[in-house]
């Protein structure tokens, strides 16, 4: 099923099939993503995330609804990959700051 994405939000599903610098370029330079736990602040911290996630698992990421949640725009998305658990359904809570992410959190 394919669903309508903001750009800074389809822009992000993109970058994370590529490099940490890439999924960095979606986020304000105080972004914050939480995810498994831990909370990373700053495009260095959320760059090194990635490539933390990248070297523990590969994986593939398909959004498939999306929604309105108390001012943010909630995506589930279907994981498939290497890690305990796959396949797996997670919702990833966006808020947004013009064109770039502001705070994102991951939830399973």
């Amino acid at each position: 099923m394919s669903i309508k994405l903001s750009k800074p939000i389809a822009a992000f599903f993109t970058a994370d099939k590529g490099t940490s610098e890439a999924v960095g370029r979606c986020f304000t330079e105080n972004a914050i993503v939480k995810d498994e736990g831990h909370a990373h602040i700053g495009v260095a911290a959320i760059k090194q995330w990635k490539t933390d996630s990248s070297k523990k698992y590969t994986y593939t990421c398909e959004p498939f609804a999306s929604e309105q949640q108390g001012g943010k725009t909630v995506i589930t998305a279907r994981l498939v990959g290497n890690f305990p658990g796959s396949p797996v359904d997670l919702r990833y809570f966006f808020s947004l700051e013009g064109d770039k992410i502001a705070a994102l959190e991951i939830i399973p």
